[in-house]
C-alpha cells in the first residue's frame, strides 16, 4: 500500500516500474488528503524500457523516442558498470570504445568519436580534453550515475551543432529540483579480479529544511595492471577520486541552486607498441566544476518554464615521463551559460523550446625537453541560438529544429610563416536543422525517420597543433586552413513491441563534407617521433543497428543485438581509420523476482577495411556469465551481482584498442557488485 500526498485534486496517471516485473500504468483519483493505492505487478524477464530526457522536449519512454535511443539504469547499469562511461555502454547497439589501456577509453557511436560525440553530465558539457587524443580519459565517473542515456545519430540541436555521432548524458540530478520526504540515495561496492580493482561510492539526497534539499556524493576507484591471457599489461593502474555536493531552494515557483564537483584521475598509459611511448607514461588529470541552475515554472501565458544553466570548469592534464618529469601539459578553462524557455501547446505546436547559449574556452599547452610544443595557447568563443518544436497529430508526431552558431577561435601567437601554415584568427558560422517523423501504425508497430543537417568547426588541436604528444607518442601537425565539416544524416527505423516481444531495427546514412581526421604520414619529426597530420576529405558512414528482446515464458528471456558501420573517404576511396567491425551479442537469461542467472555470447567479425598504417584485426567469440540476487531488508532494496567475463580465458584483440599489437584484451575476470538503494 502506497500513500500519495495531497496535490491538486483530480485524476492522474501513475506509472510503476521495478526490475523483474512488467511495468504498469494506473489511473488514480486524488482528493484533498491524497490517496492510498495498492499496486500489483506481474513478473517479466524483459527489462522495462527506460525513460529519456536527453534530446527530447519532455520525459518519455525510450519506445516513444523519435530517434534510436539507449538507456541503462538501475540493475542493468550495475551489471554493466566499469571504470569508464565508454566501456559501461559498449553493450548498446551502435556503440564501441577506443582504448589505450583500461582508463583511456572514449565512446564511439556509429564510427564517430572525439567531439562528434557529446559527453554531458546532467545536460551540461563535461569540460575536458578527452576528444583531443586516444590517451585522454573522460573526466566522468559513472559509479554514482542514476542512469545513462545515449541518443544515436545527429542529435538534438539543443546541445550543439557538431553532434554528428550522438549524445551521451550521465544523469545524477546533482542539483535537486524537489525536496524528498526522507533521505534517499544509494551505496555501491565493486570488486574485479582482472585488474585487482576496488571501487566504492555513495550518494544521498536529504532535506535540510522544508524548502532546501542537499545532495552529497563521493566515489573512488583503485586498480592494478590489467591481466590478459598473454600476461600483464604494464603501467595500466588507475587511482580515481570524485566528490560533489549540490543544493537548491525549492518553491511552488520553481527552484534555484548550485553544485561543486572535484575529480582526480591518475592513470598509466602502456608503452612499447606502435603508436605508444617506448617506456609508457603516467597521466595526472584534475578537474573542478561549479554549476548554477534556476528554473521558473509558469512565468507567463503560454510559457511553461524558463531555465538557466551556468557552469565554470577548470581542467589540468599532465603527462609524466620517468621521475615525474612533465612531458606534455594541457590546460582548459570553460565558462558557459544556457537560457531556454519552454512553451505550452500553442497553435499547431504541442510543445517547443527556444534558447540561447554562450561559451568561452581557454586552452593552454606546455611541455619540456623533447616534448616541448609550439602549439599556441588559444581562446574560443561561441554564441548560438536555437528553436525546437513538436507537432502531435495523434498517431503521428513531427519534430523540427533550427540552430545557428557563431564560433571565433583566436591563438595567442599569430604567425603567417609558421611551419604548419598561416596561424591566425579563425571564425565560423552556419545554420543547422533537423526534421523527424514518428508514426504509430498500431498493433505495437512504430516507424520513424529523421533528417539532420549539422556542421562542426575544427577544434584547436586540429587547427594549431605543432609538437609532440607524449603519451600518444606522436608529433601532431595541425592545419590552420581547415574548414568546417558539413554533415547530412538520415535515420530510418522501425520498432515493434508486445507483451512478450520487443524489437528495433535502424539504418543510417551520414555524408560529411570536409571530414577532418588525423593520419600517420610515415615520416619522422625532428625529435624522431612519427608525424601525425590533420587533413580533411569527404566521407560517408552508413550502417545498421538492431536489437531483440523475447520473453520465452517461464522466466526465460532471449536478447540479441547487432550493429555494423562502414566508413569511406570518398575523395580517395579509402576506409576511414578506426572503424569498429560488425559486432553482435546473443544472451539468454532466467529471471525470477528475487534472483536471475544469465549467459551471453559476444561476437565480432574480422576488420580488414583499414586506413593507412592501420593493421587488420581477426574476429572473435567470447562467452560471459552473470547471476544476481535481490534482497529487501528494512524497506531497502539490495542487489548483489556476480559476473564472469571471458569464461574460457580466450586471447582476442579489439580493433579499436591502440595496444592490440602487444597485448590482447582482458582475460578471465570475476566481478562482484553490491548496491543498496534507500
Amino acid at each position: 500500500m502506497f500513500h500519495l500526498p495531497g496535490s491538486e485534486p483530480g485524476s492522474y496517471f501513475l506509472r510503476v516500474e521495478r526490475p523483474g516485473y512488467r511495468g504498469r500504468t494506473i489511473e488514480v483519483e486524488l482528493g484533498d488528503e491524497g490517496a492510498f493505492v495498492e499496486i500489483g505487478l506481474e513478473p517479466s524477464p524483459i527489462a522495462v524500457p527506460g525513460l529519456v530526457v536527453t534530446a527530447m522536449l519532455t520525459e518519455r519512454g525510450a519506445s516513444e523516442a523519435l530517434r534510436p535511443v539507449g538507456v541503462i539504469s538501475g540493475e542493468e547499469l550495475q551489471r554493466r558498470m566499469t571504470g569508464t562511461v565508454a566501456e559501461t555502454l559498449a553493450s548498446i547497439p551502435g556503440l564501441a570504445a577506443t582504448s589505450m589501456g583500461p582508463a583511456a577509453s572514449r565512446p564511439v557511436i556509429r564510427g564517430l568519436s572525439g567531439d562528434r560525440v557529446l559527453m554531458l553530465e546532467d545536460g551540461s558539457r563535461v569540460g575536458d580534453v578527452s576528444g583531443a587524443g586516444p590517451d585522454h580519459a573522460t573526466a566522468v565517473d559513472p559509479l554514482a550515475a542514476r542512469r545513462i542515456e545515449v541518443v544515436r545519430g545527429p542529435a538534438s540541436l539543443l546541445y550543439g551543432s557538431n553532434v554528428l555521432g550522438g549524445v551521451i548524458n550521465v544523469i545524477r540530478d546533482e542539483i535537486p529540483s524537489g525536496v524528498p520526504h526522507h533521505a534517499t540515495g544509494a551505496a555501491s561496492l565493486q570488486l574485479e579480479t582482472a585488474s585487482e580493482a576496488l571501487a566504492a561510492g555513495a550518494h544521498t539526497t536529504f532535506a535540510v529544511s522544508e524548502r532546501i534539499p542537499l545532495r552529497l556524493e563521493v566515489t573512488g576507484r583503485t586498480s592494478g595492471d590489467l591481466r590478459t591471457p598473454a600476461g600483464q599489461l604494464g603501467n595500466t593502474s588507475v587511482e580515481t577520486l570524485n566528490a560533489g555536493a549540490g543544493g537548491s531552494r525549492v518553491g511552488d515557483w520553481g527552484h534555484v541552486g548550485g553544485s561543486v564537483r572535484g575529480y582526480r584521475n591518475h592513470y598509466g598509459i602502456p608503452g612499447g607498441f606502435v603508436g605508444g611511448h617506448t617506456q609508457g607514461v603516467r597521466i595526472e588529470m584534475e578537474r573542478a566544476a561549479v554549476k548554477a541552475q534556476a528554473a521558473i515554472n509558469e512565468p507567463a501565458g503560454a510559457i511553461g518554464s524558463v531555465e538557466f544553466d551556468g557552469a565554470y570548469t577548470w581542467y589540468r592534464h599532465k603527462e609524466l615521463e620517468s621521475e615525474n618529469i612533465i612531458g606534455t601539459l594541457f590546460r582548459l578553462q570553460t565558462l558557459s551559460g544556457d537560457l531556454l524557455a519552454r512553451h505550452h501547446p500553442w497553435g499547431p505546436f504541442s510543445g517547443g523550446v527556444a534558447g540561447v547559449r554562450a561559451a568561452w574556452d581557454g586552452f593552454g599547452y606546455g611541455g619540456s625537453g623533447v616534448a616541448r610544443t609550439d602549439t599556441p595557447d588559444t581562446q574560443r568563443s561561441t554564441v548560438a541560438a536555437y528553436l525546437f518544436e513538436e507537432i502531435d497529430l495523434g498517431a503521428v508526431r513531427i519534430e523540427a529544429g533550427l540552430r545557428y552558431d557563431w564560433v571565433f577561435i583566436s591563438p595567442a601567437r599569430k604567425d603567417p610563416d609558421s611551419d604548419i601554415g598561416n596561424v591566425r584568427d579563425r571564425s565560423f558560422h552556419a545554420a543547422s536543422a533537423s526534421l523527424g517523423l514518428l508514426h504509430n501504425i498500431g498493433a505495437g508497430m512504430t516507424v520513424g525517420a529523421s533528417l539532420a543537417r549539422a556542421f562542426r568547426t575544427p577544434d584547436v588541436t586540429e587547427l594549431f597543433s605543432e609538437g609532440p604528444h607524449l603519451a600518444a607518442y606522436t608529433f601532431e601537425i595541425g592545419n590552420p586552413s581547415l574548414g568546417t565539416e558539413q554533415g547530412t544524416g538520415v535515420d530510418l527505423f522501425a520498432r515493434f513491441e508486445s507483451v512478450r516481444f520487443r524489437a528495433e531495427l535502424a539504418g543510417f546514412y551520414n555524408r560529411i563534407r570536409g571530414y577532418i581526421y588525423g593520419e600517420e604520414t610515415g615520416r619522422l619529426s625532428r625529435v624522431l617521433l612519427p608525424i601525425y597530420q590533420f587533413q580533411s576529405n569527404d566521407a560517408v558512414l552508413a550502417g545498421f543497428e538492431g536489437s531483440l528482446n523475447w520473453d520465452l515464458g517461464r522466466g526465460l528471456a532471449l536478447q540479441a543485438l547487432a550493429s555494423s558501420v562502414r566508413g569511406t573517404l570518398t575523395g580517395t576511396d579509402r576506409p576511414i581509420p578506426l572503424i569498429p567491425p560488425l559486432k553482435g551479442r546473443v544472451g539468454i537469461e532466467y529471471e525470477r523476482p528475487t534472483w536471475f542467472v544469465g549467459w551471453d555470447t559476444e561476437m565480432a567479425a574480422e576488420q580488414d577495411r583499414v586506413g593507412a598504417f592501420e593493421s587488420a584485426t581477426k574476429g572473435y567469440t567470447v562467452f560471459n556469465a552473470a547471476a544476481g540476487v535481490r534482497l529487501t531488508m528494512g524497506g531497502r532494496l539490495s542487489v548483489i551481482t556476480v559476473s564472469l567475463d571471458n569464461v574460457t580465458n580466450k586471447e582476442y584483440r579489439d580493433h579499436l584498442s591502440r595496444v592490440k599489437e602487444i597485448m590482447p584484451e582482458a582475460g578471465r575476470g570475476l566481478s562482484l557488485g553490491y548496491r543498496v538503494v534507500f
